[in-house]
């Protein structure tokens, strides 16, 4: 069990289904926050490369992320919204002990989202590798100037440009940044690559969607700027001139729970207010 560690309620909630779940004969593993905020008799630590038959993530998708990124891949990972908008995390508060009575009885699917790996090339300095859920990002500061970039997808030349940055956005990413700046919704289940420009100074310079097989590769073609690599909003990188960022699916998916009845569909209707 993981908890968004500056979440009161999240924590609370924490410390409530570990009793929960023990009454019930189940062994449970604790994140650090948990443990810190109350004597748990026997209560034992989670480690994210530990083999367990299920990972709770209590926060917002934030939280999820960090987890997605580092728990083995064969773990199923079930998310509970206690933050705002919350496309990736499944069930809400009120729903959360309904939800894993159903979850232990063995009545959910698993979605396989994919994840992505990124790896950071520089012209004069040790090469940095990173996994991506939602997306990586590479942008200016916000004092430097407008960057020029360069694009290619399995080594072909898709365009040099000049915009704020990129957005190179996994499916699961599309309802974030991606979103924000003007990029599609895509189903989570495909297999492809999103590739969004950050205000381009070219109009007609729009978002392409590309298969995630290939290799993304973007060169920063700017000087004396500073620019960086942002992976999910929570690590990364500065970038200098002519560093190189690749992009390409990860061959370890991520496991998440899907209760039944529930469709992409409808959390857009909820999440966006589509009505219906």
């Amino acid at each position: 069990m993981v908890a968004h560690s500056g979440s009161r309620v999240a924590i609370r909630t924490a410390v409530e289904l570990s009793d929960w779940l023990r009454r019930r004969n189940i062994e449970v593993a604790l994140d650090e926050p948990i443990l810190r905020s109350r004597e748990l008799d026997g209560a034992a630590a989670w480690k994210p490369d530990g083999k367990y038959d299920l990972v709770v993530v209590l926060g917002g998708d934030g939280t999820l992320l960090g987890v997605a990124r580092s728990v083995s891949p064969e773990v199923p990972i079930l998310g509970v919204n206690l933050g705002h908008l919350g496309f990736l995390t499944e069930v809400t508060r009120k729903d959360l002990y309904p939800s894993l009575v159903k979850v232990l009885a063995g009545d959910f699917d698993i979605e396989e989202r994919s994840l992505f790996d990124v790896e950071v090339h520089r012209t004069g300095g040790e090469a940095a590798s990173f996994r991506a859920f939602n997306d990586a990002v590479i942008t200016k500061s916000a004092l430097a100037r407008i960057i020029q970039l360069e694009l290619r997808v399995d080594g072909h030349l898709v365009a040099r440009f000049r915009a704020d940055g990129l957005i190179v956005s996994t499916p699961n990413g599309s309802t974030a940044y991606n979103l924000s700046a003007g990029g599609p919704i895509v189903f989570p289940g495909l297999q492809v690559a999103v590739l969004t420009p950050i205000c381009p100074h070219t109009l007609s310079l729009r978002p392409i969607v590309v298969p995630d097989s290939r290799a993304i590769e973007v060169t920063l073609e700017t000087q004396d700027e500073e620019v960086y690599l942002t992976v999910d909003g929570q690590e990364g990188r500065s970038l200098g001139y002519r560093d190189r960022v690749v992009v390409r699916r990860s061959d370890t998916p991520v496991q998440l729970i899907r209760m039944r009845g529930r469709t992409f569909y409808a959390s857009l209707r909820d999440k966006l207010n589509w009505g219906g």
